[in-house]
Formats: structure tokens, C-alpha cells, sequence
């Protein structure tokens, strides 16, 4: 991609430009200061809070939202309210509406003196400018044709403005063609999505009529806990790096609000959430099949151990997602069960481990954790030390929360902005953290061994704990006869 061409031509616009870091703190001066001097007499509208904006009707925020000759909003702004307008907005309403304003704008400055014609080429840099950082930060409310269309109409009447060496045209033409490029990228991801591994029911496979000594297993592939939680951390990476804001505020634009029959009609299923679950899951049950599958309990043993020093590196390394994984692959019933097995096993590890993890008061050592992790990536100097992987289904449940206990409107029927503030800086931090690259070397066979091995069902799981350590009681018994019958008797 061309960036230089966009990068020197809105150079000089964003010079003027007051701009501040992204959510530097919850509602920090990143949101006062900003407003257009008239904007609160005429409007009697927005109301602040220590100077930061907390709630407006939507024509306010979207005038806000548009930049005029003596006004350009922070990037905290422009974030917060493209991410939550959808709640209110289908994304090619709401480029109508700047369309319509920046028209207006327009017209006044070339109704106006000599002098302020001349600003016309300052103020289509400014509105170039918004419509890059809104096709770079959120591409997917591009994909339906009543948006490009919306886009193209403000991006001709813009071009108006610099008809004479048309450098406006040209960044508007690399501008859409980088949009393009992102919209077919993401395009393709879908069409080839990951096909879920099954589980196996196989009888042959699952019952351990014969010692599998020639079968592979985690430790044959790699041996060293810091390598394979590295490999670990390079899927984790791939996989969130395909997820964009907009999905994640699906859960919050599809669910009830009293916006509802304003809400997007897009229901098409994000694949990307649902791959990125599907892998967590896959890797749990990856982690209890390699234990349970296991004749020798020695062998059983050593991998257990195995896992415990691979989870204790993803908790250092910053990866959250995978360590909580193994964790709850360890503690699935036919696991949990080995009593046998889990008696050789040195846990003192894996109770610091559990500690991390402990779901009390709202997992809050995982949550001190995470936070300190978060601050040493804000000042790190290598990729390694700014890795950041949150367990997804905390952050997911967290969105979901500060949904629920926040309504969209208050009373008086403005829109709650302070409620999104704070979904929009989650899922600031959250994008942020996935745009690290990854820094360790890629092992092409110790990734495939982790995507393709084979994985057991629950039921498979019981079947191969049970094969290892029998029944202890008779509940277990029966559990027992009862599935093996049910595998055995499978067609």
C-alpha cells in the first residue's frame, strides 16, 4: 500500500490539528476542549462533566463528529462515537449525515470572502482526513454498497475543492484503494473459515486395547514448555488479529437497547469470534485427550507436568488466553478424576497457576494480573515484553456487563456517552494488544501438531479416563458400562 502519498498529504492538516493519545485515562482531557465554540449555546444540548462530554442528543455527537475550519475532533472521539453509533445509526446513515453537513460547510466558505475560499483546500485535508482514519479503523462499515456510495458522493464534492493539481483526488483514489484491499482480505477469511476440528468417536481409537507405543504425542513433537507456549502465543496472535472493533461491539449493537428498531440488521455471524472460541475450546479438549489418552501413568504424569510448566509460560509471556485453556483442560472432570496420576504430580506450580485464575471476586487476581501486564506493554521497547492476550471470554463478558447495568438513553432521552467511553476503551486496549507482532520464530510443525491433532469428545474423555483409572465408586461404574456399551454398540 501506498501510505505515503495519504501520510504527506494530510500532514500539514494534522499540524492544526489538536490531537491527543487515544484514551489516556477513562474521560481524561482527551474529550474537552474540543467542542466548536458556539456549539453548546446554540444547541443547549451536550452535557459535561469536569469538562468531558457525557451525554448529547445524536445530531449533536455527529456534529461533533465533523470538523470545520477551526475544529478537528481527537482520536479518542472520532473512535469512541464511530464505534457506538452504531447502536443508533446503520453505518451509511450516519455518512449521510456528515455528508450533508460537510456540504453545508462548504457552501458557506464558497459564499464567503476571497480569504476564506482559500480555506477550502485546508478544510477538505481535515475531512480527507476523518474519512482515513474511519476506512482504517473500521473498514467493515464499508462492505455494503449504500456505504461506498455514500463514501464516493463526499469524496467527489471534496475533490471540488482542489480541482487544480488534484493531489485531493489521488489521496481519495489510494484511500479507497486501500479500503478495497482490506474489505477482500477480510472477504476471503470468511469464505475459507477454519473447518472446526470434530471430535473422535472412534471405538479403535478411543479404547486402549493395545499399548500405543508408535502413537504420537505432545512430547514427541516438542519437549521444551517455553517453545510450544511461544507457538501457542503465535496462533493466539493470527487469530485476534482478524478481529476488528465493529465485531466486537456486535455485542452490544444486536442485543435489546431502547434503540432497538434503530439497531444494524446485520446478524451475519462474525466468523472470527466464533473461530477464535471454536480455538479455545480446541485447545482445552487437545490439552485432556493428550492426558487421558495416555496407557502408562507415568507418561501421564510427565505430561500433565508438561502442561502446568506451558501454562506457566504463557502466564509469562502475557498470553492469558491460552494459559486459562490448559487450565480448564486440567480441570475437566476426566482429568480432574486421575487421582492416581495427579498424587505424582508436583503441584505447587499449578496452584499458583489456579491462584492466578481464581474466579473470586470477580477474578480479580487475573485482573491484576492483566493490568500489569497492560502497563509493561505501554512502556516496553520489544514486541516481546507488549504482548498482551486477555482471556476472550472475560473481555467478551465484561462488554457484556457494562451493557447491562448502562442503559443507551437516559431519561431525558440523550444518548449515555459516558457508558461508552468505557466499552470503547476496552476495546481500545484490546486492538491495541493485537496489532503486536509477533516475535518469536514460527514452528510450522509444532502449529500443525496444535490445529490438527486429533481431539476427544467429552464422552471419548471419560471412556480414555476410565481406560487409565478405573471406576473408583458406583456411580462411576455405571457411568462406565454405560458408554462403553453406547461406543461399542456404535455403528
Amino acid at each position: 500500500m501506498a501510505e505515503p502519498l495519504c501520510n504527506s498529504a494530510v500532514k500539514k492538516c494534522k499540524e492544526t490539528m489538536p490531537q491527543t493519545p487515544i484514551f489516556s485515562s477513562m474521560l481524561g482531557s482527551t474529550c474537552s476542549g474540543q467542542v466548536q465554540p458556539d456549539m453548546g449555546e446554540r444547541c443547549g444540548d451536550p452535557v459535561y462533566q469536569d469538562g468531558n462530554l457525557i451525554s448529547g442528543s445524536l445530531e449533536v455527537l455527529i456534529e461533533r463528529l465533523v470538523p470545520t475550519m477551526d475544529y478537528y475532533p481527537d482520536r479518542t472521539y472520532i473512535f469512541t462515537f464511530l464505534l457506538s453509533s452504531r447502536v443508533f445509526i446503520h453505518p451509511h446513515e450516519l455518512l449521510a449525515k456528515v455528508g450533508q453537513i460537510c456540504i453545508k460547510q462548504k457552501q458557506q466558505l464558497e459564499l464567503g470572502s476571497e480569504a476564506e475560499k482559500a480555506k477550502l483546500k485546508s478544510f477538505a485535508a481535515k475531512i480527507i482526513q476523518l474519512l482515513k482514519e474511519w476506512t482504517e479503523t473500521f473498514p467493515y462499515d464499508f462492505q455494503d454498497e449504500k456505504s461506498m456510495k455514500e463514501l464516493k458522493e463526499i469524496a467527489q464534492r471534496i475533490t471540488q475543492c482542489d480541482e487544480e493539481n488534484g493531489t485531493v483526488k489521488k489521496i481519495i483514489s489510494q484511500m479507497t484503494q486501500n479500503l478495497l484491499m482490506t474489505l477482500s482480505a477480510r472477504s476471503q477469511y470468511q469464505e475459507i473459515k477454519e473447518k472446526f476440528r470434530q471430535p473422535v468417536t472412534d471405538k479403535g481409537t478411543i479404547l486402549k486395547n493395545k499399548p500405543q507405543s508408535t502413537q504420537k504425542d505432545i512430547l514427541s513433537i516438542c519437549c521444551d514448555p517455553l517453545i510450544l507456549a511461544q507457538q501457542l502465543t503465535h496462533i493466539e496472535l493470527e487469530r485476534v488479529s482478524n478481529i476488528y472493533a465493529e465485531d466486537l461491539m456486535q455485542i452490544v449493537s444486536h442485543m435489546d437497547s431502547l434503540d432497538n428498531h434503530k439497531c444494524r440488521g446485520d446478524v451475519t455471524k462474525t466468523y472470527t469470534l466464533e473461530a477464535y472460541d471454536n480455538w479455545f475450546n480446541c485447545l482445552s479438549m487437545l490439552v485432556a485427550t493428550e492426558i487421558c489418552r495416555v496407557v502408562k501413568k507415568k507418561q501421564r504424569t510427565r505430561i500433565v507436568e508438561f502442561f502446568i510448566d506451558v501454562a506457566r509460560e504463557c502466564f509469562n509471556i502475557g498470553n492469558f488466553n491460552s494459559m486459562m485453556a490448559i487450565i480448564s483442560g486440567m480441570n475437566l472432570s476426566p482429568v480432574a478424576r486421575l487421582k492416581k496420576t495427579w498424587s505424582k504430580v508436583k503441584t505447587a506450580k499449578f496452584d499458583v497457576l489456579e491462584h492466578h485464575m481464581d474466579p473470586s471476586s470477580n477474578f480479580c487476581n487475573y485482573r491484576t494480573a492483566l493490568q500489569g501486564a497492560a502497563q509493561r506493554s505501554q512502556t516496553a521497547n520489544s514486541n516481546r515484553e507488549k504482548i498482551v492476550i486477555p482471556v476472550f471470554n472475560l473481555f467478551i463478558k465484561d462488554i457484556y456487563f457494562l451493557h447491562k447495568i448502562h442503559t443507551n438513553r437516559l431519561p431525558n432521552g440523550q444518548i449515555n456517552f459516558k457508558k461508552f467511553w468505557e466499552i470503547s476503551r476496552q476495546i481500545h486496549d484490546f486492538i491495541t494488544w493485537k496489532q503486536v507482532e509477533c516475535p518469536f520464530e514460527k514452528d510450522k510443525k509444532i502449529q500443525s501438531y496444535l490445529l490438527t491433532a486429533p481431539i476427544y469428545s467429552e464422552e471419548a474423555l471419560f471412556i480414555a479416563s476410565f481406560e487409565s483409572e478405573g471406576p473408583e465408586n458406583h456411580m462411576e461404574k455405571d457411568s462406565w458400562k454405560t458408554l462403553r456399551t453406547t461406543l461399542l454398540n456404535r455403528a
